[in-house]
Parts: structure tokens; C-alpha cells; sequence
């Protein structure tokens, strides 16, 4: 099957991680790699990775937020959406682009995160995206109380 739906794992997570599983049990059509490396490193990898896709969904957790962030910036013609979970907008110096990006995007982040706090990266995805939803559930940096309740039927629909 070929997918344009790739979902980006945490720092120090990969594709076996509660996220990763739940999309590999849940919407196969997710394509789930193993990143590793710095920053510079896991972008190539996820370029190498979409070489061939356009209309692409990213989700990203944490880190791999900030890699989809860090991709779409690069190649907004790319993307149809991002889903953004706790995105680490706050680390490695990101700085918003020039033109916000126009991609569909939902960013959640957790009330209580205090890797990613919502009063950091939440001016910083406003800086950066233009088609922006945001949503803040009762839960911490992992979203384990609240990811799986995202509506995904709906946001991975093709």
C-alpha cells in the first residue's frame, strides 16, 4: 500500500513506542520509521523517506513535531496537514518562518507539559501556522490520557 500518512516519533522513542504501536494496531496505512540522530540527521532520513509522496500528513510527537515542523518549512507544497502532538518547537533554536505555512494543522499539548509548556510553543506555532487548531487536554508531555481520543477516523481520512 502506498501511504502519505507518516507519523514521527519522539527523542528518545521509536516506532515501537505507545504511539507508534497504537497506529501500526489501529490505522495501518500509518507509515512508521525509526529516526535516529540529531536533528539535521532525522530530517534527512525523513526526506529520503517522502521523496516520492506529495499531499502528506505528518504526525509528530515531541521531537517529532518539531521534525514535522521543521519538513513542512522546508517543503510546504508537500504537505496537506500536520498533527502535532507536544511538538518541541521550544528546542534547537526553532524559529517560525518568514510566511506562516497554510497547511492544516492541529497541535495538541498537554495543560500540564512541562517539557514542551503550552506558554512557549504555543506563540511559536501561532508564529508559524496560519491554519491552526489547538487543543489543550488535562494531561502531561506524553498525552497517554488523551491522544488515543483524537478523533483519527476523521484526520486520517483520504
Amino acid at each position: 500500500m502506498n501511504s502519505n500518512i507518516f507519523f514521527l516519533h519522539g527523542l528518545d522513542s521509536s516506532s515501537k513506542g505507545t504511539k507508534g504501536r497504537f497506529f501500526t494496531d489501529n490505522f495501518p496505512q500509518v507509515i512508521s520509521s525509526d529516526f535516529t540522530g540529531t536533528l539535521t540527521n532525522r530530517l534527512e532520513q525523513l526526506h529520503q523517506l517522502c521523496s516520492e509522496s506529495t499531499d502528506i500528513t505528518l504526525i509528530g510527537s515531541s521531537f517529532g513535531g518539531l521534525m514535522a515542523t521543521c519538513f513542512a518549512v522546508s517543503h510546504p507544497e508537500k504537505i496537506r496537514q500536520l498533527i502535532l502532538m507536544a511538538p518541541a518547537l521550544n528546542y534547537a533554536n526553532f524559529k517560525p518562518p518568514l510566511k506562516k505555512l497554510h497547511a492544516q494543522t492541529l497541535v495538541v499539548i498537554g495543560k500540564d507539559d512541562v517539557v514542551t509548556p503550552p506558554n512557549l510553543v504555543i506563540p511559536l506555532a501561532e508564529a508559524t501556522f496560519s491554519n491552526l487548531e489547538i487543543q489543550l487536554p488535562d494531561d502531561d508531555h506524553l498525552l497517554h490520557q488523551s491522544f488515543e481520543q483524537l478523533d483519527w477516523k476523521s484526520y486520517l481520512k483520504n
